[in-house]
């Protein structure tokens, strides 16, 4: 009996959500499947949040990127954050979950089809060094090494630094949010000549106005990049 077999009789594979066996390593059994928002049909083309309608190719936006106008030109969300999405993506930021990023780069790799194109450089959203000390890994580097394995894409973990620090943008509204992330995000002084003309493919955990992604996109379109798309394992409702 090989290794693998042997460790599959002492270790079975167990559902990400619950420990229950299931069949197959980082899977879900069917009731945390069930209930695991996946976002699929038609989406909004700038943001990825799911929307009425029936034809998944079609092109449409959501109210909120008809009104506002982002700085990136397409955006995809593989869940929305809400129950097991939400349960997994807090596991993932703040319980040491490490395992759950190879199963969610699948999951982020299958929304991020439509974006991806020749030459995409694939570039996490940064974290503040001192966060960073304090949480001990950027769980969106993560999501861009397993998107970057697996896509078979160009992956650069330090393209931009968080060189502000900023407080938590939970509890902001809209136009604070946006506020608290001014000038916070740049490029690596090191990368530019990296990225300089290049489609750049940023990823992050959520996203709820896209203040964070703005900052990131406004920095790598001030420093050169031909044109900036996003990609976000979970992406915030207004009745999530």
């Amino acid at each position: 009996m090989g290794l693998q077999a042997m460790l599959r009789l002492v270790y079975p594979p167990q559902c990400l959500g619950c420990d229950e066996l299931v069949t197959s390593d980082f899977g879900l059994c069917g009731r945390c499947w069930r209930e695991t928002p996946f976002i699929a049909g038609v989406v909004c083309d700038t943001c990825g949040l799911p929307l009425p309608g029936d034809d998944a190719t079609e092109v449409a936006q959501c109210d909120d990127c008809l009104t506002l106008t982002r700085p990136w030109v397409q955006g995809r969300a593989a869940l929305l954050y809400k129950d097991n999405g939400r349960k997994m993506v807090l596991q993932l930021k703040h319980g040491d979950r490490l395992d759950l990023a190879k199963p969610a780069g699948s999951w982020l790799l299958r929304a991020a089809k439509p974006m991806l194109r020749p030459d995409t450089l694939l570039a996490p959203v940064p974290l503040h060094w001192f966060r960073m000390l304090r949480r001990r890994y950027n769980q969106s580097a993560l999501l861009a090494a397993s998107v970057g394995r697996l896509a078979g894409i160009e992956h650069c973990p330090d393209l931009l630094i968080r060189h502000k620090r900023t407080p938590s943008q939970e509890g902001r509204d809209r136009h604070a949010r946006f506020e608290n992330l001014q000038d916070a995000i740049r490029v690596h002084p090191r990368r530019v000549a990296m990225m300089k003309g290049r489609k750049i493919l940023l990823v992050d955990d959520v996203m709820t106005s896209g203040a964070t992604l703005a900052a990131a996109t406004d920095a790598c379109l001030a420093a050169g990049a031909a044109e900036v798309r996003v990609l976000v394992l979970a992406r915030v409702a207004k009745d999530a």
